[in-house]
């Protein structure tokens, strides 16, 4: 069983695959996948890896786009997982290659301090996040990493790439705890978590930390309400009766390729939107400008304006001292009495960000903010409350037509297939539906009755999914990679087989 986990807080190594895969058709198919893998791995390299590490994807089920300003946010794992193969190697590459040939096998210098080129975008990067990662973390522990080791790998995925299903976070994270295993250092999983996060930011996007957080951490049958600085994860039992549909509108979300102009963007709107806010609020210009980085910086600020308002909600303040039309890069400077790009001087990321930007909505993207913040805490009290197990899926289901109506129309992060596809959802008889992950395509996440799960998902392949068959944007026998059903289930796991 696990060794050195007894306190639970350590990331778990098994020498067998049941632990994690449970019993029955789950395991048997694992079973395959392993055999597979390592079957691969000889015919790569001509030898046995040493181990495998797992990490899974997720589904949010409420908080979108509100964990890199502070706030917390409620995923749960899916089945659906990355698995590395791993064994040190003799010479000074890392060489990663995949179980799908359509990945053709990336080779990088084993030197952590090498940067990552990501002008030049390659899927092997987000395994070079992991090695650059590790090294940083224990050099940064005082911890002697002697000379850098080249690396054999094989991966394979499950969680589909562009989805919103977190396959980047999956990959970084599995790769992660692979070379800690072949390198013999293991971490709380907390310290895990927090520095897998700051790991994927070698390849470019502003990310926030709940993908890498719920990957190490989750617990099978739990969703997790996860809290940042420090990473903290609290287990949220869900009602019975409801299960999560989890369905891809078919538009991949590059997110990687994309940032300057919709993920990153948000980042530093969001940003601008806070240093206004503050400023406005009595806070010195140069100050707000050098100090406030995140809208939870401000929330303080917020709520003691709304207090005279006779309200507690942040929202308050955005309404009364934010406009609704876009701002220009002009009339920032005017507030802020300095140019944005000496505010984000420090930020490559941004400073594109501000090149490929012509005006900011500081009002949509903070409003939106502030309010799916608070209805993460509503999801958690409805879950600990005592209603109904009817009437708490209900309210659970009206939250999160509530959290998709603000991801669409206030932070601008949906599309017209997922807009087609949360109608469809709810047209069948979800409770509730929205876009989940960062958006601009990949999945919808539906609650759904149990009792209709089997019928709900046949609706959906009838009304959405046959005319893309007949189209060709999918075969028939991928179908179960698209639309499924899933229970929240376990976190990264090392196993020794």
């Amino acid at each position: 069983m696990a060794a050195a986990a007894a306190a639970g807080e350590v990331v778990p190594t098994f020498s067998s695959l049941e632990p994690v895969y449970g019993d029955g058709s789950q395991l048997e198919e694992a079973r395959l996948r392993f055999a597979h893998l390592a079957d691969k791995f000889q015919a790569v390299y001509a030898a046995r890896p040493a181990l495998f590490a797992r990490s899974p994807g997720r589904v949010n089920l409420i908080g979108e786009h509100i964990d890199y300003e502070g706030y917390s946010v409620l995923p749960m794992a899916i089945r659906q997982d990355m698995i590395v193969a791993i064994r040190r190697a003799e010479g000074k590459e890392v060489r990663v290659a995949n179980v799908d040939d359509k990945y053709p096998i990336c080779v990088y210098p084993a030197d952590p301090d090498k940067e990552i080129d990501i002008k030049n975008h390659k899927w092997g990067h987000y395994f070079m996040c992991g090695y650059k990662g590790v090294y940083e973390y224990c050099r940064s522990k005082g911890i002697d990493m002697g000379e850098p080791v080249g690396l054999d790998v094989v991966v394979d995925g499950t969680v589909p790439t562009g989805s919103g299903l977190s396959s980047s976070a999956a990959f970084v994270c599995s790769a992660t705890i692979a070379i800690m295993g072949v390198l013999e250092k293991n971490f709380p999983k907390k310290e895990v978590a927090q520095f897998t996060c700051q790991s994927e930011r070698h390849i470019g996007t502003q990310s926030g930390g709940m993908d890498q957080a719920i990957s190490i951490m989750a617990k099978p049958g739990f969703a997790e309400l996860i809290d940042f600085n420090p990473i903290h994860a609290t287990d949220v039992q869900l009602p019975p009766g409801g299960t999560f549909v989890i369905a891809h509108c078919l538009a991949e979300s590059k997110k990687a390729e994309t940032a300057a102009t919709n993920y990153n963007n948000r980042v530093v709107e969001c940003r601008l939107a806070a240093i206004v806010l503050a400023i406005k609020l009595g806070m010195e210009a140069k100050k707000a400008a050098s100090s406030v980085t995140t809208l939870s910086d401000v929330e303080g600020l917020c709520v003691s304006f709304a207090g005279k308002e006779g309200s507690s909600d942040p929202g308050v303040a955005v309404k009364k001292l934010l406009h609704e039309e876009p701002y220009t890069v002009e009339e920032i400077e005017k507030i802020t009495g300095q140019s944005l790009t000496s505010v984000f001087q420090s930020s490559q990321t941004s400073l594109d960000v501000l090149r490929a930007a012509k005006h900011f909505k500081l009002f949509q993207r903070a409003f939106h903010v502030y309010s799916e913040a608070r209805r993460v805490y509503a999801f958690r009290d409805t879950v600990l409350s005592k209603l109904s197990a009817e009437n708490m899926l209900r309210k659970l289901g009206d939250l999160m037509n509530e959290s998709h109506y603000s991801c669409s129309v206030l932070y601008e992060c949906s599309c017209p297939e997922l807009e087609e596809l949360v109608k469809v959802c709810r047209d069948n008889g979800a409770l509730g539906a929205r876009l989940t992950g960062a958006g601009w395509g990949g999945c919808a996440v539906a609650l759904v009755k149990e009792g209709i799960v089997p019928q709900f998902i046949t609706n959906l392949k009838e009304t959405y999914y046959k005319s893309r068959i007949d189209r060709g944007v999918i075969n028939q026998k991928d179908l179960g990679l698209y639309v499924f059903a899933s229970k929240p289930s376990s976190g990264a796991a090392i196993f020794k087989l």
